[in-house]
This record gives structure tokens, C-alpha cells and sequence, in this order.
């Protein structure tokens, strides 16, 4: 059952169905009709006063946007992603094609709006998707949407206002070096080398699984990350320094045919690390994940007292503001600045009280 509300003669009708609002507004004596998305009936008056303006400054697109499809705009995506060859466009064929795809793309584009948003972000948590899995979901609608509107001429008539998750859920492991020994010693022959090299220079796993035996110069001691496989896009030189020369000597030792340094079978090791779990909860370090070890690098590296800059330069951070998030206070480091603090205060206090003898002497 829809309700009608009546309007001014020549304004258009504003209209509930299901709860949600739609208007009908005419152009050249044809009828047209256009979900605002929203349960608000304040959004479908300014999206009625915007459609009304366009037909009179001879900008309304007409009836050809309202065919538009959400999986036309998910496609439009994919598109995108190959002309920019970007590096995630496996991630997004996944994403697309387990949750949005099938929720949304025989949808119309232009009866979509906030409601099914706040639906879809209901039903993933229910599925127990966290809120950052959640929120890059709702990007790649984002995207979509203003890839139509960019268009010449323009595929949709409005970009849906898509909201962002606030998250709070910013981690703060690290493996101190201990930990470090006894993950080494839990985990597979063929990750512990992986271990070593994350450990010591904080580099992504991304650019570990891609990097190959000639980006490694293990006599100058030097492993050299290009372009191709930055995350950033911008290449840059890593030292080989401690446990990692003898760890890469093995690995290169036993790399058989392979052109990858971290292998299995010949192939690069998986995303998910497999077996990295097991031996985690082996060596008593359960929840500990593989980007804890980037996390430890940049601690590691400002203890050292390695400038920002350089550390940066080895990690691949291009922000500071992203860097300092890395740079984690553990319990043992405040545990120290409070017993510096204490051995201050005391020796202040014997000061003071030279000071007063010294005064009452004279």
C-alpha cells in the first residue's frame, strides 16, 4: 500500500511505499517516478526540488539513467581497476562477487540509498565481517557510483550518500625478540625465513610473497624492492643485516628450481601464510599475525635510534602520520620510562636536601 501526500499543482507528489519514499514528477507530459532511497521524507523533498530544477535549466537526463544497474556500476569498477592496473583487482572480484554482486546487482542504481546500506551493514555483521572488512565493501559501491556520475554523459542522476564506519580497532601487537626465537623455532622450515626477513625489516607480506632471487644481492647485502611490486608503487633498497644473511643463504640453498625467495612447491606462499596459526599457538603467541612483524620492525627501528626518515624509507611508509601508528609503547617500555622517572625524582631529592644543608651550614 503506498500513501500519497498531494502537492502544489505543477511540483510533483511525494509518495511512502514500504516504507521508503518516492516522488513522481513530470517532463514534457510524461510521468516519471524515482525512489529517494531514505525512510526520510525530508531527503525526498530536496531530491524533488533537485529533479524539478534540472527540468528547468534543460539538464534532467531522462529516462536511460534509471535503467542503470548496481552491477553496471560494480562492472564499471572492474574497468576501472584494469585501466589503472591496480594491484587488489583479485580483491575485488572476490568481494564483488561474494556480497555485493549478489545482493545488489539486478538492483536499480537509482533506487538505491541509505537504507540498504544500513540493511547490508546489518546482514554483515550478522555474518560476522568486521567493520574494516565492511567499510572497503562499501568503497567499491562508492566508487561505483562516482565513476556513473563522472561519465559522459552522465549514467546515473545521484550519488547516494554511502556512510563510512568509524573504527576503532587500531592493533597493537608486536613480537618482541624472545618471541621472535620461539616463532622461529615453531613455524615451518619454509616460513621461518619469511619470519626473519619481516622481523628484521618490517617489509609487507605483499612484496615478500612477490619477491624474487634477482632482487637479492646477498654478497652486497642489499634487497632491491621495484615498482612493480610496491604497494606504494615507489621501489627502494633494503639492508641485509643480523639473522637475515644466513637465513637467505639457506633459503637460496634450498630454492630448487624456483625464481621465488619465499616459496612453496615453486609457487609463492599463499596470502593466509598457512600454518602460521599452528605454530603461533605452539610457541604460546596465539593472535599474533604476520603484519605484527612490520609493527615490531618500525619499534625496533626507533629504539635503534634510526632517523624517521630511513626507517621509512626501508619500511615503505610514505606518510609519517601512517608511521607513527606503527611505532607501539609495549608495557616493558613504559615499565622503563617509569623507573627513569623514579631514579630522577630521587636523585632530585637528594639534591634538594644537599642543597638544604648546605645552606644551613653557612
Amino acid at each position: 500500500m503506498s500513501l500519497k501526500i498531494k502537492r502544489p499543482r505543477n511540483t510533483g507528489s511525494i509518495y511512502n511505499r514500504n516504507g521508503i519514499f518516492w516522488i513522481k514528477y513530470h517532463r514534457n507530459g510524461k510521468a516519471y517516478r524515482e525512489s529517494s532511497g531514505s525512510q526520510n521524507r525530508g531527503k525526498a523533498e530536496n531530491l524533488l526540488r533537485s529533479r524539478l530544477g534540472e527540468i528547468a535549466d534543460d539538464r534532467f537526463h531522462g529516462i536511460d539513467a534509471r535503467k542503470v544497474t548496481v552491477g553496471d556500476l560494480l562492472k564499471l569498477v572492474e574497468e576501472d581497476y584494469r585501466i589503472t592496473s591496480k594491484r587488489s583487482l583479485g580483491d575485488l572480484h572476490w568481494r564483488t562477487a561474494k556480497h555485493l554482486t549478489p545482493r545488489f546487482a539486478k538492483m536499480r542504481a537509482a533506487q538505491f540509498g541509505t537504507l540498504h546500506v544500513k540493511r547490508y551493514i546489518n546482514d554483515r555483521r550478522i555474518e560476522g565481517a568486521s567493520d574494516a572488512t565492511i567499510n572497503r565493501e562499501l568503497a567499491i559501491l562508492q566508487r561505483g557510483f562516482t565513476l556513473a556520475s563522472q561519465a559522459e554523459p552522465p549514467l546515473i542522476i545521484k550519488v547516494p550518500h554511502i556512510i563510512k564506519l568509524d573504527l576503532d580497532n587500531a592493533r597493537a601487537g608486536f613480537i618482541d625478540h624472545d618471541q621472535y626465537l620461539a616463532l622461529r623455532n615453531a613455524l615451518p622450515d619454509h616460513l621461518k625465513c619469511l619470519l626473519v626477513v619481516g622481523y628484521h625489516v618490517g617489509t609487507r607480506l605483499g612484496e615478500l610473497r612477490k619477491l624474487e632471487w634477482s632482487m637479492v644481492d646477498l654478497k652486497g647485502k642489499e634487497i632491491r624492492i621495484p615498482a612493480k611490486i610496491a604497494k606504494n608503487k615507489s621501489g627502494r633498497t633494503l639492508p641485509i643485516y643480523g639473522d637475515m644473511l644466513p637465513w637467505l643463504e639457506m633459503q637460496q640453498d634450498q630454492r630448487g628450481d624456483s625464481k621465488y625467495v619465499f616459496n612453496w612447491n615453486g609457487k609463492p606462499i599463499g596470502a593466509h601464510i598457512k600454518g602460521w596459526k599452528r605454530a603461533c599457538k605452539d610457541a604460546g603467541l596465539s593472535g599474533q599475525l604476520p603484519h605484527d612483524l612490520r609493527r615490531s620492525a618500525v619499534r625496533n627501528m626507533e629504539r635503534a635510534g634510526i632517523s624517521r626518515k630511513v626507517a621509512m624509507q626501508i619500511t615503505g611508509h610514505k606518510t609519517e602520520a601512517v608511521y607513527r601508528r606503527y611505532d607501539i609503547v609495549s608495557t616493558q617500555d613504559l615499565k622503563n620510562a617509569a623507573a627513569k622517572l623514579e631514579t630522577f625524582q630521587a636523585q632530585a631529592v637528594v639534591r634538594n636536601e644537599r642543597s638544604t644543608e648546605k645552606g644551613r651550614a653557612n
